[in-house]
């Protein structure tokens, strides 16, 4: 198991070179039930960062599934899931030969480092709001390159483009999925004004 300064080092490597990191992480072949009680706790950790920042804005402009923070874990854990799924299942359509573990291993990985920069906005916000800004978009595009060069690691693709062609194309699956959904339960149940 890593310590400490492992963990450090590696998240510092995941920025530097996210393909290096990757084959790091996929190496230590964690069990799939490590890796899915994994998800859900850093989906956990998200849920209570992002509630703890409903007291530094206006909640009250967000729709009603958004200012419930177990709905709000019930929806990052189900995206997760599926973007794990989505990413996979594209990766090999696009001749990708990876496996669901490693997808799933990397994904976590990146979750988890998402918590913790949540947790810097939320100081940032409280002190250094313009800080906090510029933080979110630096934060925003690393995590982009990340998840793309994971993407192209995890599934042995040639090149980060690949990776990020399995990004668009799923996450387009993933838009259409939604829509379709909300037009079978109805906006309204998402807590989206029916005049929209």
């Amino acid at each position: 198991m890593m310590n400490t300064d492992a963990l450090k080092n590696l998240a510092i490597e995941t920025v530097q070179s996210p393909r290096t990191a990757a084959q790091k992480i996929m190496s230590l072949h964690l069990s799939r039930d490590v890796l899915w009680s994994a998800l859900a706790l850093v989906a956990v950790i998200n849920s209570i960062i992002y509630s703890l920042s409903l007291f530094t804005g206006d909640a009250s402009l967000l729709p009603p599934l958004f200012r419930n923070p177990v709905m709000f874990f019930v929806v990052i854990t189900g995206l997760l899931v599926v973007s794990i799924h989505a990413f996979y299942w594209t990766g090999l359509a696009m001749g990708g030969q990876g496996d669901l573990g490693d997808v799933l291993a990397l994904l976590v990985w990146l979750q988890g480092l998402r918590a913790v920069a949540q947790a810097v906005m939320f100081v940032l916000v409280l002190v250094a709001p313009a800080l906090a800004a510029l933080f979110s978009l630096v934060v925003g595009v690393l995590g982009l390159w990340i998840t793309v060069n994971f993407i192209a690691e995890a599934l042995r693709l040639p090149n980060a483009w690949h990776g990020l062609a399995v990004l668009l194309l799923a996450a387009l699956g993933m838009a259409m999925g939604v829509m379709i959904l909300a037009g079978l339960i109805g906006l309204g149940a998402m807590g989206v004004p029916a005049n929209v």
